[in-house]
């Protein structure tokens, strides 16, 4: 019986595969690490080499000299490795990404503590100039005592004193 567009589909058990994205992207960022390691390109090229080998000189051979089937063999693994490579690289870019947003909020918020304290130090300065000091107490104290018709008070070590 043909379908009929006019007329809804009848609903009928369909068989979905399933699996775990997140399982899949770990396996494919495994599987770029080890394609970008120099441990596949040897292996990769003593597979080649052997290939080759085996075809040109052994006595059974079942890939004769233009290698059709290693170049089909090669193709299908660079088929594959290809998106696997993408999806890695496309999780990675997941991941900076959100490392990206929490490095900038951690920013922000260490830029306003920055300010917060800058206002606080200068507040601080603000009021250290506006705090009488030993010296200026002194001299006030030293004029008081000249107006009022006495003599000036020494202090034994005045320089030492003064200093602090």
């Amino acid at each position: 019986m043909t379908e009929r567009l006019d007329q809804p589909r009848e609903i009928g058990y369909r068989v979905r595969l399933y699996y775990d994205p997140e399982a899949f992207g770990r396996f494919s960022e495994r599987f770029a690490r080890f394609l970008g390691t120099a441990r596949f390109i040897v292996y990769m090229t003593v597979f080649v080499a052997v290939w080759l080998l085996w075809n040109l000189f052994a006595p059974v051979t079942f890939d004769p000299y233009p290698f059709i089937f290693l170049t089909l063999m090669l193709s299908l693994q660079a088929s594959y490795a290809a998106p696997l490579i993408l999806l890695a690289q496309n999780r990675q870019a997941d991941r900076d990404r959100v490392q990206y947003e929490q490095d900038k909020t951690t920013a922000e918020r260490n830029q306003a503590e920055i300010e917060y304290l800058t206002r606080e130090i200068a507040a601080l300065r603000m009021a250290i100039g506006e705090v009488a000091t030993r010296d200026y107490i002194r001299s006030e104290l030293q004029r008081l005592q000249e107006e009022l018709g006495g003599e000036p008070a020494r202090s034994c070590g005045a320089g030492s004193e003064d200093s602090r």
